[in-house]
């Protein structure tokens, strides 16, 4: 349980960290507010949870996390702004 919550817990604080870079980049404030909620969130998550007992298992997952967050959110950027861009 531990390994599931912190590959998920690493996967969503890159997820969020990457689309925060896309819109930083892009000039989607209210956007780049909202992922700000969600790095908080996940950066919590691990932080309280890798300082327990870990093994290679934990590890593991912790490290898969990242590439597929950031893969994640690289695909899914494009239908973010144009579902809540900005409109101008």
């Amino acid at each position: 349980m531990t390994a599931l919550a912190l590959f998920a817990a690493t996967f969503f604080l890159v997820l969020f960290l990457g689309l925060q870079s896309l819109n930083v980049n892009g000039g989607h404030k209210l956007m780049a507010a909202v992922t700000s909620f969600g790095i908080s969130s996940a950066n919590i998550i691990v932080l309280k949870t890798m300082p327990g007992p870990t093994g290679w298992i934990e590890v593991a997952a912790y490290c898969l996390g990242g590439p597929v967050g950031i893969l994640v959110s690289m695909a899914i950027h494009p239908w973010m702004v144009r579902k809540f861009g900005r409109k101008s």
